[in-house]
């Protein structure tokens, strides 16, 4: 699912005040970790995710894989904290058209 340019406007906004959920240390993205990721999606539809340690593009390559492999999408990068949204089978977020 691809959110458009106003519902991610949106979810920025509802994302900013959220704490990260999942933190990614020097291990990197493991299967373990994209599990997490993935069942906080299922629970919060939208969440943050802090990715310390890395260099600026590996950070970037590392949001867009996660967005991959979770089937989420990326619609806030602060620094070194990506906001993930997937909506669930009941969706608690009501998005504008």
């Amino acid at each position: 699912m691809s959110v458009t340019v106003k519902q991610k406007r949106y979810l920025k906004g509802l994302a900013h005040p959220l704490k990260p959920v999942v933190m990614i240390g020097n291990n990197g993205l493991t299967d373990a970790v994209v599990a997490e990721i993935d069942n906080a999606l299922n629970h919060h539809e939208l969440i943050k995710i802090r990715v310390s340690g890395q260099e600026r593009d590996e950070r970037k390559k590392m949001l867009e894989d996660i967005a991959t492999a979770t089937r989420s999408d990326l619609v806030l990068v602060i620094g070194n904290i990506g906001g993930f949204y997937r909506a669930s089978n009941e969706p608690h977020i009501t998005l504008p058209r």
